[in-house]
Order: structure tokens, then sequence, then C-alpha cells
């Protein structure tokens, strides 16, 4: 297993990988992404902030990296962190426990940057996932709620965020 920057050519998986993670979200839950702005992902891909997760040459799950995340985490967005934003795991790798995989790479990447926490947000009343990051070693910080968000994925616009943090340590 590799964690390393994403390329332009690996693109049509990622956004392959995000139809089917919108899929599996309203199968299992009832609020989902939107489709996200291809420009988006290749700015991340550009910026060397979207990565993935390879196993025997196949991508098996993408994240996506933030070093600011004010219009979510507010006056706390002053706190040196890496914030991680949609994990998608390839449904044939379902169940494996990535995030914690991440969570060691975050930690050294994050030590090696100088940041102090590594931080998430997932809808604000999805509890098995709330429960799963718990479960990985986040400490759950409570809730916030976004107004119109116009510099965020559509799928933020007026939501409840439950708020996700651990020390790099």
């Amino acid at each position: 297993m590799r964690i390393q920057n994403s390329t332009p050519d690996d693109l049509a998986t990622i956004l392959s990988l995000y139809d089917s993670a919108i899929e599996h979200q309203k199968k299992v839950f009832t609020k989902y992404w939107k489709p996200f702005d291809k420009e988006m992902i290749k700015r991340e891909i550009i910026e060397k902030r979207q990565w993935k997760i390879v196993i025997d040459s196949q991508v098996v799950c993408v994240f996506a990296t933030t070093y600011s995340d004010p219009i979510i985490w507010r006056e706390k967005d002053t706190d040196p962190s890496i914030y991680l934003h949609r994990i998608v795991t390839h449904p044939a790798y379902r169940g494996r426990f990535f995030v914690k995989d991440i969570i060691v790479w975050a930690r050294e990447f994050g030590r090696n940057q100088g940041k102090k926490f590594i931080r998430m947000d997932t809808f604000g009343d999805n509890q098995k996932l709330i429960d799963y990051y718990v479960a990985c070693g986040f400490n759950f910080l409570g809730l916030t709620t976004l107004g119109v968000a116009d510099n965020l994925p559509k799928h933020y616009k007026n939501a409840s965020l439950s708020l996700f943090e651990i020390p790099v340590i």
C-alpha cells in the first residue's frame, strides 16, 4: 500500500470514485454529495493536494487535503492544521479502514509541515460516519452550521456538519 499524490492521469478514476461514492451515499443515508467540479479536482492535483492510496497498481482510495478551512472551522482555522476532505474508497475495497492508514500518513506529513492537528468534517447527523471517525481515533468536537458557503462544493450549502480533530503528535 502506498499513499502518493494523484496525477492528471488519475482524473477519470477520481471522478468515477466520487460518482460511485455519491450512489452509495444515496443508498445508505438521506444526504449525499453533489457532483464535483472537474476544474476543482484538476486544481487540487496541480497543487499536490489530491492523494491516492494504491495497492498493486490499483487506486483503492482517494482524498484531498487543504491547510486552511475558514468557512467551516472559523476561529479555529488559525490553528496549524491539515484538513482531510472527500475520502472515497473503491467499492471493492470498502471495509479496509483506510482512514486509519490516512491518519498515520497525515501525522507524519503534518509533522513535516509544522501542523498540530488533523481535521475533518462530515454531515452533522450521519451517526454511522461519526462513530467510525471516533473509532479511528478522532475527537468529535461538535456541530457547526454553514450558510451559503459559495467557495465550497454545493453539498455544503446550509449544511450542519460534525467536526473532528486528532493531534498530529
